[in-house]
């Protein structure tokens, strides 16, 4: 955000708690690193991430014009079209590049995590991925794939061992966890403590997209979860 003009972190935060889509959010992030936008625009930025995302993950595509009834018509067909273009070319057509959900379905099944922790450490993540601060561990250089690497892994860890230790009370990092997930318990502890800061204040606020997510039945109400207290 610091290279953009018309733009701040709560605009930012708004508009992905509209949409907490790993790739998109991906895209966007990416996006904005290396292009002004104004502000008016800034949705138009995320509707047309949404359908690069999908157009590049899902089977099924979203139709333009359903993408521009979800913004209210502010928004012309052309509008998206031009966009998708200048983001498509500004990043260079790069969309294969791994998300926080490609580490945590790995690290998941590494630790042999049950449907409760899987669930509530996805609600952990997605919180993450609103705040700004947590671009703190995103890699600063997307050329260097290792960095890009440790970092989203960094955070991947983090969330299930916050959600481990909500539910589970305080327990040991395993060996396994420590071998697949390249992090030792201490490495974690700082990004955890974040999370749970979120996860506490998850339910207040103006962004609150997914805390309402979490709180269904779909996800087994893990937004209800009591968060981890000794953490902070």
């Amino acid at each position: 955000m610091d290279s953009q003009q018309d733009l701040n972190e709560r605009m930012r935060g708004i508009l992905i708690d509209w949409k907490p889509f790993y790739l998109t959010i991906n895209v966007i992030d990416r996006f904005l690193a290396v292009h002004q936008i104004v502000r008016k625009k800034l949705q138009l930025v995320g509707v047309t991430a949404l359908l690069l995302a999908c157009k590049y993950e899902e089977v099924s595509v979203p139709v333009v014009d359903d993408l521009i009834l979800i913004s209210d018509k502010a928004y012309t067909r052309r509008e998206v079209l031009d966009m998708e273009k200048l983001i498509a070319n500004t990043l260079q057509f790069n969309f294969s590049l791994p998300t926080p959900y490609v580490f945590m379905k790995r690290f998941l099944k590494a630790s042999q995590s049950d449907k409760k922790v899987e669930v509530l450490s996805f609600f952990i993540i997605e919180l993450c991925l609103v705040e700004y601060e947590m671009l703190e561990y995103t890699p600063s250089k997307l050329a260097a794939s290792a960095i890009y690497t440790a970092h989203f892994c960094k955070l991947a860890a983090s969330a299930i061992y916050t959600a481990q230790c909500t539910l589970k009370g305080f327990q040991e990092w395993g060996k396994t966890c420590e071998f697949h997930t390249g992090y030792k318990e201490e490495q974690l502890l700082a990004c955890a403590r974040k999370m749970v800061g979120f996860h506490h204040k998850a339910g207040t606020g103006k962004l609150t997209g997914v805390h309402r997510k979490y709180n269904t039945s779909k996800f087994s109400y893990a937004a209800r979860t009591k968060p981890a207290g000794f953490l902070l």
